[in-house]
C-alpha cells in the first residue's frame, strides 16, 4: 500500500491518495479497512475508492463514494481509461469548511493521476 499526502489543497480541503493491489472485492475492502486503522484516515471526511476487477467472468467495476457523491465513478472511469485492473485507488478528503462544487472532481482526478504515475 502506497499513500501520497497533500496531493491537492483548495479552500482548506486537503486530498491524499492511496493505492494497492486488490484482486477481489474482499481484498479492496481490506485495503480500505487497513487505511482506516490510521486515526488520520479514519477521521477524514471522505475515503472514496474504486477498483476494476479482472475475473473469470470479465471485468467487474466496484466503487464507493463514502459521501463524496460521484467521486467513486470518477476514480473508476480513470482506472478504466488507464487499463489498470486489480488495483484499488482511494482518494481521501479532509473537508476544509468550504463547499468546492465541481472543483472537487478536478482534485479527485489530480489525486488519481498521482496514483497512476501520470503527474499533474
Amino acid at each position: 500500500m502506497r499513500t501520497i499526502l497533500d496531493v491537492a489543497t483548495d479552500r482548506g480541503s486537503r486530498y491524499a491518495v492511496t493505492d494497492a493491489p486488490a484482486a477481489s472485492r474482499a481484498e479492496a475492502l481490506a485495503v480500505v479497512a487497513a487505511l482506516k486503522t490510521s486515526r488520520r484516515f479514519a477521521r477524514a471526511t471522505h475515503n472514496s475508492w474504486a477498483v476494476l476487477l479482472d475475473g473469470p467472468e470479465g471485468r467487474e467495476p466496484v466503487k464507493a463514494d463514502d459521501g463524496e457523491s460521484g467521486a467513486g465513478a470518477v476514480i473508476l472511469r480513470m482506472l478504466e481509461r488507464a487499463g489498470r485492473v486489480n488495483h484499488v485507488v482511494i482518494v481521501t478528503r479532509w473537508y476544509g469548511g468550504v463547499n468546492l462544487g465541481g472543483d472537487r472532481f478536478r482534485h479527485v482526478q489530480t489525486a488519481v493521476r498521482a496514483a497512476l504515475g501520470e503527474g499533474g
